[in-house]
């Protein structure tokens, strides 16, 4: 479904959209939370929908849990398989970096049912690291390692009739952590533009997060496998399955670093229809006049579970801990204002301008909360957050006009003075070794013959300099016939005039750029909750933890991953 021509976008009455001026800043998109639009959330509404339908065709592991196991999935009345492979890997191989070598288990999202031959040919290709070959038949590629200690705990206790520790779970969260989730044709695999048609795969992301949610159901079981064979070899009667508030609490972690980060930039109209539906939804609900007794009583307990949620949000990073903390004041300060105000006059609206005094942290994760009980009039817009078309460039429009959007869109890039060193600090680049998303310092070690094209600026400023060269009824393909150079920034310009979310304005060369706030932008509409920095560079996140397994995923609960939290502070 096209965003443009979607009558999904008007169906509903709704206030302004916040001005992308106000949204599209870095510590603004760092500030955001997972909402029931993000991927993971619509693809868990979908499976519900649909019935899920999982069933494991093939489990063919020994007792040390290395094999192969298969899922099968229907989605939209078609099959999809996951087919697991687990191995042994020795611990000094083990490393969650992409660039690994060697993983405890590999993954494929295989289109269809997969035969004995397609199984046994793609291990000896999903063991590879970047060698193995695939076909259209193959929809995704992961690579995923244990949590070696909190693993090895759950089998222990397992094995001899006991849950884990509780703590512990709650702690790491994860019994295995992807080091990459590949699609959309790379290796080989299939196109997602050749399946435009097919609902389930349409949708940006949503295959990726299918695979990573059949990763976890595979996780869950080779540690109860794992177990019951430690029982019968150590002569213990009888072992116990992981209880079902554990497999709740236990998602899938991954470790994003710089490699994530480019994809904003380079995807404009992309991050424009996910800005927008996102902005769409808000400016819905808060057009809402009164929020009825059961949407209110469910937002009321929705902050009772966020206040848990952040107090139980712990990380090791001391400027992402301070931020925690002060959310955290801010929100209990205002949790009274927020049961008072959910009974007036467009409730939502009013909830959300109480927050406008409040730090960014605090007016996202209000955006989020208020989306939350109204899923009845956003749902809809999941289904237009993806991007059929892409930047086009017209060389018809002049040069006035083009001067025009550059002085509607770009004026924050006008600004900035890149005579400043402050300015033009770091480069963008990639690596000569592994050919990943490097950022480093401008002017040492020959960086910028590789470098990216993301000083958004310096590529306005100049283009701008130029077109003052030109007459203003001048056609830009003659412009772009004269300095060629400026034709990637001209599309972009163009691009920005029709999506105005496309464009991220600050300035990602400067000095004082946190790239962890556009990774957090991105994970945010994955789904990712309870961000676990290492540095400004890259984070640890977990995905589908709180949401219910396949054997309990119904159309009621396909909801409690949302900020989850657990034990006795919920």
């Amino acid at each position: 479904m096209s965003i443009d021509s979607s009558a999904e976008l008007k169906r509903f009455d709704q206030v302004e959209l916040r001005s992308p001026s106000t949204v599209m800043r870095l510590e603004r998109m760092g500030s955001f939370f997972p909402t029931r639009l993000s991927f993971l959330r619509s693809l868990l509404r979908r499976l519900a929908g649909d019935g899920m339908g999982l069933e494991r065709t093939a489990f063919q592991l020994n007792d040390d849990g290395f094999g192969h196991a298969v899922y099968d999935v229907m989605l939209d009345g078609q099959h999809y398989a996951l087919i697991a492979y687990s191995q042994a890997l020795a611990p000094e191989n083990r490393t969650d970096r992409v660039i690994a070598e060697a993983w405890d288990t590999c993954f494929i999202l295989f289109d269809g049912q997969p035969g004995a031959d397609d199984i046994a040919r793609l291990a000896g290709h999903a063991t590879q690291q970047e060698t193995g070959q695939y076909d259209e038949r193959v929809l995704v590629l992961s690579r995923a390692n244990k949590s070696v200690r909190l693993f090895d705990h759950v089998v222990e206790r397992l094995a001899k009739g006991q849950q884990p520790d509780a703590e512990m779970i709650g702690k790491i969260g994860y019994l295995m952590r992807t080091t990459a989730v590949y699609g959309n044709g790379k290796f080989g695999m299939a196109d997602r533009a050749e399946f435009i048609h097919r609902p389930s795969l349409s949708q940006p992301f949503r295959l990726e997060m299918l695979t990573v949610y059949l990763i976890r159901e595979f996780t869950l079981d080779l540690v109860n496998h794992v177990a019951a064979a430690q029982t019968r070899q150590n002569g213990i009667s009888e072992s116990t399955e992981l209880a079902d508030n554990f497999r709740r609490q236990l998602g899938i972690g991954n470790s994003t670093g710089l490699g994530m980060a480019p994809f904003l930039v380079g995807h404009p109209v992309l991050i424009n229809n996910w800005m927008l539906v996102r902005e769409t939804a808000l400016a819905r609900v808060r057009a809402v006049q009164t929020a009825t007794p059961s949407v209110r009583q469910e937002f009321l307990d929705l902050l009772q579970q966020t206040k848990a949620h952040l107090q139980q949000w712990q990380v090791d990073d001391q400027f992402e801990q301070n931020r925690i903390e002060k959310l955290r004041n801010d929100f209990n300060e205002i949790i009274p204002q927020c049961e008072s105000l959910s009974q007036e006059v467009k409730p939502w609206d009013k909830l959300l301008r109480a927050c406008e005094d409040g730090s960014s942290s605090l007016q996202e994760l209000m955006v989020s909360l208020i989306l939350e009980p109204n899923g009845e009039i956003i749902d809809g817009l999941c289904e237009c957050m993806e991007d059929a078309f892409g930047p086009k460039l017209d060389p018809m429009m002049d040069v006035d006009s083009v001067q025009q959007i550059l002085n509607q869109h770009y004026d924050w890039a006008m600004q900035i003075d890149l005579a400043s060193s402050h300015q033009s600090a770091l480069v963008w680049y990639v690596s000569e070794e592994k050919a990943e998303p490097r950022l480093g310092a401008r002017g040492k070690d020959n960086k910028e013959y590789r470098e990216m094209p993301h000083a958004i600026p310096s590529k306005v400023q100049a283009f701008t300099a130029d077109l003052q060269k030109f007459n203003p009824k001048t056609l830009l393909g003659e412009v772009l016939m004269a300095h060629p150079e400026h034709r990637d920034i001209a599309r972009r310009v163009q691009t920005v005039s029709r999506h105005p979310y496309a464009e991220i304005r600050d300035n990602l060369v400067a000095d004082n750029v946190r790239p962890i706030d556009l990774l957090r932008c991105k994970l945010s509409f994955f789904g990712a909750s309870k961000f676990d920095p290492r540095s400004d560079r890259w984070t640890r996140i977990t995905l589908y933890q709180g949401a219910p397994t396949a054997r309990d995923l119904t159309v009621q609960n396909c909801g409690d991953v949302f900020l989850p939290a657990f034990g006795s502070d919920k």
